[in-house]
């Protein structure tokens, strides 16, 4: 008796060290995939490249997971699943350091500007900014092809097809962790422990995007070339449209990090005893029926078969797998319904900073850090609070589906909510105001060139915003009508600006300094109330992540676990990660207001968005997706209130029809009851 406790106390051990470890894994791994969606705008400017190809590069984590996902979950299963993890683990990290290899063969950035700003006070472009655009108005019109060429070459513009490559390793690498990881984990422990460890899993995971978002805050406040340029000769701060972070630095924190989460998983066993049950080793590698899921799931699949071990065997058993996958129509309305809400929230969590930055003014790293600080931690609350929820009130899968469908309406409705409030737009002479003040919004960037800056031979094509007292912004100097300046760097100050003066309210100072203005006051009010929206809408949407997962698990035969998962993971990342920031990438582009200039000539990033098109745009995507969403989940409760009605049924007449048997065979009334026995045992959730 006393051999057989140390086996459950070494088994419960390792048990733990799994627990801990997949928190740890999930962290990483969170924490690499957040920092990388922190990134997208550092890496957008980086290489100017527009939000549509941006998107791309983003959806590169799901085609990795694309290529392997199926196979992993499905031959994964029969293979020593910890070291499986471990080996993904290293992948990522291989990503990760990929990524952030074009920093180190690329040169300086130099970001465009329409003046040089020399630190030379005697210089005579720096005095006359009204006249140090001729050369650059001439060379736009006769572009040298071979000039072009050699130039590109020069800046590695091609070199973020590293970070694409990078992003789909890493994505290839996290593939084992969640199908894998949560099979086993479930196989191996009490039923009703399930909920409240996947759980604390997600719960420990979700600091990760915590620290990556806040890694992404922090590095976006250093410039990108921090340590081999002078800063004091930079113009533009983190405020700026064209200010470029450490992007490259967080992707080695965060590979180092992922790389030390491989470690625990190289001395995991294959297989464990049931959690609480005295079994032998040759029986602890089998899955364990759920008490519930054997009531849920239809009568014929109730046994799980004997699996081959040999690999073609498998590979012949894997089409008839997935033939009886998709014929548990619960489960493929399930993943359906996923799909739709994944699509919503993978748009809106790629492009949420960006739409922070350009309809409440906030900066790049300030945007990072609020989503880090306050959305991140209530979406922790929430699904610990699910994960509760379940294990207190012992909840089944109608329970666990109500849970999920309140949860689903009640963030719906902070979402609509949120599309009514809007700042008004960033006042930009020629793009969203004429030079009078007079409010308009315009793509033609015809508009830029006023009666005030007719005779300085302005580019258009450029974007280096000076901010005059009055609070209007100028696209540069030169297209404000700036005809001397004082200071160096930073501090530069231009005077004698003749387009202020065309202004229908009279001002003295036609002076301007370096930046974009400010927002209006009644804007920062209104973002408090976005925010604390968008927080709360965070928390009651995760309340409802654990119960959904629960229902998933529990509507799957239990040699069908592994697979399932796998499957649901590979087409919601197909369809739900990849598309999403592609064609929310193309419809935001659409909102551009001001295109930047590439080094070499070309469209670059985009430097001013239409607010209110951005705002009607990003989040009137959103909340029809969810609206979606929430009528599926309507269908799917309906559905599984049916099934489990039906099962019950037929539950009661077998046991009825059983009953009479045994009143004639009292062998078989004897067998009977040691069964129900037995799953009275088996613990629900």
């Amino acid at each position: 008796m006393s051999e057989s406790k140390k086996t459950r106390e070494a088994c419960c051990s390792k048990l733990k060290l799994f627990l801990a470890s997949m928190a740890f894994v999930y962290f990483s791994k969170a924490f690499g995939g957040a920092y990388m969606k922190s990134s997208i705008t550092q890496i957008e400017r980086r290489f100017d490249i527009p939000s549509s190809l941006i998107g791309f590069i983003d959806g590169s984590f799901e085609m990795g997971n694309l290529l392997v996902i199926a196979f992993v979950s499905y031959f994964g299963a029969k293979l020593h699943r910890p070291r499986l993890i471990g080996i993904g683990c290293v992948i990522m990290a291989a990503g990760c350091y990929l990524t952030a290899l074009p920093h180190f063969f690329q040169g300086p950035y130099k970001y465009e500007t329409s003046v040089s700003h020399s630190t030379n006070v005697n210089s005579t472009e720096n005095i006359l900014p009204c006249l140090s655009n001729h050369s650059v108005t001439d060379t736009d019109d006769t572009p040298d092809v071979s000039a072009i060429k050699a130039c590109e070459k020069a800046a590695g513009s091609s070199m973020w097809i590293y970070v694409f490559l990078g992003n789909m390793l890493r994505g290839i690498g996290e593939t084992p962790i969640m199908p894998l990881g949560v099979s086993y984990l479930d196989d191996f422990s009490r039923e009703e422990n399930t909920p409240f460890y996947l759980a604390c899993i997600h719960t420990v995971g979700i600091l990760g995007p915590m620290f990556g978002f806040m890694l992404g805050s922090f590095l976006a406040k250093i410039y990108v070339d921090v340590g081999s340029v002078d800063l004091d000769t930079i113009t533009i701060t983190h405020k700026d449209s064209r200010w470029v972070g450490a992007w490259w630095l967080g992707f080695i924190v965060t590979g180092t990090v992922i790389l030390m989460s491989s470690i625990p998983f190289w001395f995991l066993p294959k297989s464990l005893p049931k959690q609480g049950k005295e079994e032998s080793p040759s029986k602890s590698t089998e899955l364990s029926t759920v008490a519930e899921q054997e009531n849920f799931l239809p009568e014929e699949n109730q046994e799980p078969e004997e699996k081959p071990v040999t690999f073609k065997e498998l590979a012949k058993d894997f089409i008839p797998s997935l033939r009886r996958l998709f014929k548990n129509s619960i489960f493929s309305l399930m993943v359906l319904t996923y799909l739709v809400v994944v699509n919503g929230f993978i748009g809106m969590i790629t492009f949420k900073p960006k739409f922070m930055e350009q309809t409440f003014g906030q900066s790049a790293s300030k945007a990072i850090f609020l989503i880090g600080i306050l959305n991140l931690p209530a979406v922790a609350l929430g699904i610990i609070t699910g994960g509760f929820v379940l294990k207190r009130f012992k909840l089944g899968v109608i329970g666990a589906a109500r849970v999920s469908i309140t949860a689903s309406i009640g963030s719906f409705c902070m979402l609509a909510i949120q599309v009514f409030i809007q700042c008004d737009n960033a006042e930009v002479a020629g793009l969203t105001v004429s030079y009078q003040g007079a409010s308009h919004v315009s793509y033609n960037p015809q508009t830029l060139l006023s009666q005030c800056n007719m005779g300085c031979s302005c580019s258009v094509k450029h974007w280096d915003p000076v901010c005059a007292y009055n609070g209007m912004t100028y696209a540069s100097p030169c297209l404000a009508g700036c005809q001397t300046s004082t200071g160096t760097g930073k501090e530069m100050v231009f005077h004698n600006c003749t387009c202020i003066s065309e202004m229908t309210v009279p001002v003295s100072n036609m002076s301007a300094v370096l930046g974009q203005c400010p927002r209006k006051s009644d804007c920062d009010n209104k973002f408090k109330i976005y925010m604390a929206l968008s927080v709360l809408g965070s928390f009651i949407s995760a309340c409802g992540g654990t119960p959904g997962y629960i229902v998933l698990l529990r509507s799957i035969q239990p040699d069908l676990k592994s697979l399932a998962l796998g499957m649901q993971t590979l087409i919601v990342r197909t369809l739900g990660g990849i598309p999403p920031p592609i064609y929310f990438g193309a419809l935001i582009d659409r909102t551009c207001l001001k295109w930047g200039t590439k080094q070499c000539g070309g469209r670059g990033a985009c430097r001013l968005y239409d607010a209110n098109a951005f705002r009607m745009t990003f989040l009137g995507l959103i909340t029809g997706l969810y609206c979606v969403a929430n009528m599926m989940w309507g269908g799917l409760y309906l559905r599984i209130v049916k099934r489990q009605k039906k099962l019950a049924l037929r539950k009661q007449a077998k046991e009825n029809g059983l009953e009479g048997n045994g009143v004639s065979n009292g062998h078989a009334k004897i067998n009977i009851t040691k069964n129900k026995e037995d799953m009275d045992k088996e613990s629900t959730i």
